[in-house]
């Protein structure tokens, strides 16, 4: 029961810090949409904040680039060899203000894919395969 409520809480909280960021921050969604919970739900406003580990931005390993950015450890967060984060509630993710992203799944990759992903990264084939579905 305690990590169902401190999940939806940490989905809570993004969602407000989304919203912060798109009505005040970067100001470029005043939209009356926003003010409707059911258009919230249905992400009826501008811009995407996918998250890593989740379908449209499936590899785990970056993880381990965002925390030399953000250095979790600070923030009470630890990392573990896989790329989970400790709490096990906590989230990264990107905040895109573009009004075009959509949320999309990346479907199956096939190993030559895998390959050439894993080229670009500057990773063995090996370890990617550890962090892609």
């Amino acid at each position: 029961m305690g990590q169902s409520v401190a999940d939806r809480l940490a989905e809570a909280a993004t969602e407000w810090l989304h919203r912060e960021v798109r009505v005040n921050l970067w100001g470029y969604s005043a939209e009356a949409s926003d003010a409707n919970p059911d258009n919230l739900l249905r992400h009826y406003y501008t811009g995407t904040r996918p998250a890593i580990g989740y379908p449209s931005l499936p590899d785990q390993s970056l993880i381990f680039e965002t925390d030399r950015l953000l250095d979790y450890e600070s923030c009470g967060i630890t990392v573990t060899e896989n790329g989970a984060m400790i709490p096990a509630a906590s989230t990264t993710g990107i905040m895109i203000g573009y009004s075009g992203s959509r949320y999309f799944l990346v479907g199956a990759i096939d190993d030559s894919q895998k390959k050439d992903y894993a080229r670009r990264r500057g990773m063995a084939t090996d370890a990617i395969k550890k962090f892609l579905p």
